[in-house]
Parts: C-alpha cells; structure tokens; sequence
C-alpha cells in the first residue's frame, strides 16, 4: 500500500470525515451494554461529585494491601487497622469507589501506603530492581559505570519446557551494546554507534522489514479491538457470548446478532468500546491506550533517540499525554510527576499498579525498533518502564521487547522469539515462572480451553490487570497458535482477563511473524481502514503504513 506520507503524520486539516464520524459514535448506546471502560473519572453518588478513578488513598490502599501479599509482605496489621476504621476492600474491576472517604479514613489511607512500602520483600533477591541487577539476574556481568550495559543475554536462559516439536533454535542472538539505562543521553555526535542491526545488515532500506512493521501495526489494531467489547467480562462471561453467536472457539469479531437478550443483560459488553467494536459497528480502529502508547514510544524515538532517558518519558508524557487518558499505575506516576517526583519514585510512591500490565503495553516499539538486537530493545524497554512500573511490571515489558526485536528480523519463529524474551526476565522471578508455566500448558493440550482454565486455576488470585497471569496467558496463546495470525489474537482474547491488552500484544507479534499485512485475513484488516482514532498530537486518523513508514526510520537510525 501507499503511504499517506513516508514522513510526517497527517495533519489536523486531513483528517478523513470516516474518522470523524466514528468519534462521534463512540458513546452511542449498544444494546447489551452497561459498566464503564478505564475513564478518566466517575460520578459519585453525591449529586455533582466527581471521583477521579485510579488515585484516591482510600482506593489505593486496598490494591497495595494485595499487592503486599503477593510480593511476600505480611499486609495483617495494615489490613487489621484498615478494617477496624471501616475500610473497604479495593473496587474489583472499577477504578474508584463510589463516595470518598471521610477524612480521617483518607489520612488513615495515606499513612498505611506509607507504612507497607517500608516493609521488605522476601522477594527482593529472585526479583531485582536495577538494570545492572536484572542483567546479572538473567546471566551477565555489568560493565564498569559510564560504558555501555551490557546485553541481556544473547543465548537464551534454558528453557526446560520447549514449544512444540519443529520450533527454532534455542534463542535468538543480540548484536550491539545496550545504553545505560538512566545515564546521561549522548548527543547525535557522540551517541554510540553500531553496524546496523545484524552483522553486514542495514535495514534503513529493507522492504521486507516495512511490510513486518506495518503487519505488526495492523495486528496490534486488531488484537486490541477484538478484546475491547469484552474487557472486565469474566471469562464464563465470555465464552457464553461467543458461543450464543457460533463464534466459539473464537475464530471472529464478538457480536451482538443472534445473542439471546438475557445473556446480554448477564454479560453486558464494555460500555465504552461496543458502538464501535462489534462486527456490526467497526468503522477504523478508534482511541485506545494500547494504541496510544505506541504511537507516544514513537514520538519518543523521533525526539529523543533510542538512547532517551527515563526523565525524556517523563518530559514526553507531560507534553503530548492528556492526563485523563492515563489509567493505574500511568496515572499514578503521572500524578507524581505534578507533585514534583522525580523517577524512580514516580514508580513507586503510593502506586500499588507498578506490577500491573501498563508497562509492558508499551514495548512493541521498542522491539521493532530494534530488528535482531533483544538486547537493545530490553534496555530501552526498561528505562521506559523504570517511569511507572517496578519488578515483574518491568519485567513483563523486558519481555515483549526482546520477543518483538526477535520477531522482527523475519528469521524466527514464535517459539524462538518467546525463548529470546524470556532470557530478558530474571529467571527466578515470578513473572519467568509464569511464562513457562503458560508455554508448558499450551504444549501439553489439544485445546486451548484447558490451558486457560489451568491458567486462572494458577493466577486467578491476581487482579486481572496485574502483569503476571496476562503476560502468561500471551505466552500460552502464542505458542498454542503456532504462529498462526487469527488463531493467535482469538486465544489471547479468549482467555480472558486483560483481553484488548493480551489481544493487541499477541497481534503485534503475530502479524511480524506473518510478515505482510496482506497475509493477514482480510476479515480483520478491512474493517480497519487503514485508519487509527488517537489523541496523541499529530497522529489521529494515520494510516498503519504511515506508522510503518514512521517506525522504519527510527529503526534505520543509530
């Protein structure tokens, strides 16, 4: 396809009127619909109330008390004294509670945060927090301070549950040195160099890696709308809405034709996203974060470098990133910065969703960005990460990012891509326990309900934002798939849990694999149009062979 243009976005006066018109649909009633997505606030009962979801001490506090729990803190005399006040538990699925706290609960609120974040986690050795820490966790030593980080590792940690007969070699090789993640950034004349992104290769021209970028772009738009009428549903929620369809297992869009309306009023679909993520309603990929981060990652690239800092983020964030289309821990850290925190702290002052999934939404680019060096995507992943996320959030980015740059080369095959991300992960780490728990399950059943139901028998504990059941499940649908495009976005969205997340990550990775956007069914790319709704400035109503174009270049650079 032709570019819209090979290197500017489209400006404001272009936009097409096609785009317009599915903004306006976007809070059009569906029937079956009720809830809300992740929004920026909420009414309280009080009448004229506002309640700003993913900040408030009294929300938060019941998200840390699990958080501790899982981490190995013991959260008892916290949880005693917040329940002894009148405290409740954390919304389930909102994001705020319905009233605010009085103020002396709120206080109370505060001061618990304060009190479990001094609390040491047993954890700590097997799930490190410095880069350097991380690297000699996953097999390597850090250089000396003020050289450059040394890969993550180039042979993959052994994997003693391998994919399915007939998978690639055993891991991926990293070619080039990782920048220290948080040092001082180079300059354009002084920033380190190296030869392309393989021995003897310079993918600055390579048609075939534009087709991989824009097949990955095209995949991650229809992996996250796939998932978008069902996010928050549970997972009997959702298997009984494909079913009434004859859509199961899920081989196509979710829609509403043919479903009993009783089960649309046990399982609504997501308010926000059904006017316009229902067969029967797709009219272009409209706004969501997992598309946004991307698209920022790209801005990023464009104006900081690959050798950026967690501060450019920062930097980036408060000016193209409207506060209200942050969710959990993006939220948080995003509040912090307006307290004028400064990373690492951002990540960690009263922010009990640093291991939730956010960090890892925004690693694709990343990855494509660095076609054959998993290592140079890890470490620019990281110091992405560093600004929101902590622990196995971090380590769920590290991963996507060395799977993505693997896959991007065009050379390997899904399982050897999850065997290069996973050697970015800290192997005694929860998040590594996971992923090979999710690669072994897929390998050891015919079909893919089993796997998911030994998943949420294992990880049902967990919120279902959190980063370590959804980064398994995204490890079982890929390998399930075998590389396969549809089967791979219908199993990461059929398990559940974060299903527009798990959906775009899985279609990002899959559409590489692919290695054209024409080799992706047309069922899913057509109702794309070429077209992605955003309010990142300068992106809304871009093509995905624009981004395509877009992402090369950053590729192509040094």
């Amino acid at each position: 396809m032709t570019p819209s243009s090979p290197t500017d976005p489209p400006a404001a006066a272009d936009r097409r009127p096609e785009a317009e018109a599915a903004r306006q649909r976007r809070d059009r009633p569906v029937p079956g619909t009720a809830g809300a997505d992740r929004r920026p606030t909420g009414r309280s009962a009080r009448a004229g109330g506002v309640r700003l979801t993913w900040a408030q001490p009294e929300d938060l506090v019941g998200h840390e008390l699990r958080q501790a729990a899982e981490d190995g803190r013991d959260p008892g005399p916290a949880l005693t004294a917040w329940s002894a006040a009148g405290g409740h538990p954390a919304p389930e699925r909102a994001g705020a509670s319905p009233d605010p706290a009085p103020p002396h609960l709120r206080a109370l609120a505060a001061r618990l945060l304060d009190e479990l974040a001094l609390l040491p986690s047993p954890l700590s050795a097997d799930e490190p927090a410095s880069w350097a820490a991380v690297v000699a966790a996953c097999g390597q030593t850090p250089t000396t301070a003020g050289s450059p980080a040394p890969p993550v590792p180039t042979t993959a940690h052994p994997n003693p549950h391998p994919g399915p007969a007939g998978s690639g070699p055993a891991a991926a090789s990293g070619a080039g040195p990782a920048p220290v993640p948080g040092g001082a950034r180079h300059g354009p004349a002084s920033r380190p160099q190296r030869e392309g992104f393989g021995p003897g290769h310079d993918h600055g021209h390579d048609h075939g890696l534009l087709l991989r970028l824009e097949a990955a772009w095209v995949g991650r738009a229809v992996g996250c709308l796939l998932g978008k009428p069902v996010e928050k549903l549970p997972l009997e929620g959702i298997r009984a809405l494909a079913r009434a369809a004859g859509n199961w297992p899920l081989d196509d869009w979710f829609t509403a034709r043919g479903v009993p309306a009783e089960l649309l009023a046990a399982y609504p679909w997501n308010r926000r996203s059904a006017a316009t993520s229902l067969a029967e309603n797709i009219d272009g990929m409209p706004e969501d974060d997992d598309l946004n981060y991307p698209l920022l990652n790209l801005r990023l690239l464009q104006r900081f470098g690959k050798a950026f800092t967690t501060a450019d983020v920062a930097r980036l964030w408060l000016d193209e990133l409207p506060a209200g289309r942050t969710f959990t821990a993006e939220r948080v850290a995003y509040r912090n910065l307006l307290l004028g925190l400064e990373p690492p702290a951002t990540a960690t002052h009263h922010n009990p969703f640093r291991e939730w999934i956010g960090a890892l939404i925004r690693a694709d680019v990343h990855g494509w960005t660095n076609p054959g060096d998993p290592a140079t995507a890890a470490a620019q992943a990281y110091r992405d990460a560093a600004l929101t996320h902590t622990g196995n959030g971090v380590y769920a980015a590290l991963f996507v990012a060395a799977a993505t740059a693997t896959a991007a080369t065009g050379r390997a095959d899904v399982h050897t891509c999850l065997r290069a991300g996973l050697a970015a992960v800290p192997p005694r780490s929860r998040l590594a326990e996971a992923i090979r728990f999710g690669v072994r399950a897929a390998t050891e059943e015919a079909g893919f309900d089993p796997v998911v139901d030994r998943l949420h028998a294992r990880y049902g504990h967990y919120h279902w934002v959190h980063a370590v059941p959804n980064t398994a499940l995204i490890a079982a649908a890929l390998t399930h798939a075998d590389g396969d495009f549809t089967r791979s976005v219908c199993r990461a969205v059929s398990g559940g849990w974060d299903t527009d997340s798990n959906g775009a990550t899985a279609g990002a990775l899959a559409g590489l694999l692919a290695g054209s956007p024409d080799r992706i069914p047309h069922r899913w790319s057509a109702p794309l149009k070429n077209r992605l709704a955003t309010t990142v400035p300068g992106f809304d109503g871009i093509g995905f062979d624009t981004l395509a174009h877009l992402t090369a270049q950053e590729a192509a650079r040094s």
